[in-house]
């Protein structure tokens, strides 16, 4: 049975955590930590945090900045939400653009406003989960890859902002993960969809501990991970 008392372990907040790389990630980080899980949907949260050992629910849209108060404990957050949509430059209606941001980076940084007092105190992590579009974009990729170079500069940013309070920075680049992002982002680039040329969920997950594990004198700044297959 979950618990609501997160005093034993150190406490993680983790966006996007009812499904796909979010919720692989609580699920690895609540081997250890008290859970914040992060979602939408109040049904889907509560799943998760039944399945964990310590976990309590965080539900709110991001986006319409309604959530529920941090704690004033606050070791680490995992900041997994996110969208994919846009098409080619010429065909992307200004609302798209807007919604993506608005999700990718400026929820975001509205969050962290609010959660830095607590992880100044703890001297605590927050690790990004961006994306390979962080670093590179191409054809019809505009609107997500230049919401997360803007992510990807946010971060950068906030590292050397925080570094006299302790708090250490990681940007996470992952290449294709097996979800369902990924399933209707091939299906609307006309592909058939493989699996093989992804990762799973769980080698994310895997990237994040290493950031969380990572002694505080030290500090995983930014990591990519990749399938090693590639079309």
């Amino acid at each position: 049975m979950a618990s609501s008392d997160p005093s034993p372990r150190p406490v993680v907040l983790v966006t996007g955590a009812s499904r796909g790389i979010g919720r692989a990630i609580a699920e690895e980080l609540g081997r250890t930590h008290h859970v914040l899980v992060g979602g939408r949907a109040a049904d889907a949260v509560a799943g998760v945090v039944a399945a964990l050992p310590s976990a309590e629910p965080f539900v709110g849209d991001l986006t319409g900045h309604d959530l529920p108060p941090l704690p004033d404990r606050l070791d680490a957050i995992v900041l997994s939400a996110g969208v994919e949509d846009g098409g080619t430059i010429a065909d992307t209606d200004d609302a798209t653009w807007r919604h993506v941001f608005e999700v990718n980076v400026f929820s975001i940084a509205a969050l962290l406003r609010q959660a830095l007092p607590a992880l100044r105190a703890a001297q605590g992590l927050v690790v990004a989960i961006n994306s390979g579009s962080g670093l590179t974009s191409g054809a019809g990729g505009g609107v997500y890859s230049g919401s997360k170079f803007a992510l990807r500069a946010l971060t950068d940013a906030l590292r050397e902002e925080e570094r006299p309070h302790g708090v250490r920075v990681t940007s996470i680049h992952p290449g294709r993960v097996d979800t369902d992002m990924q399933r209707a982002l091939v299906a609307r680039e006309g592909h058939d969809y493989d699996a093989a040329y992804t990762i799973t969920p769980e080698m994310v997950a895997a990237t994040v501990r290493v950031a969380v594990d990572l002694p505080s004198t030290g500090t995983v700044e930014s990591l990519t991970v990749r399938p090693m297959r590639r079309r």
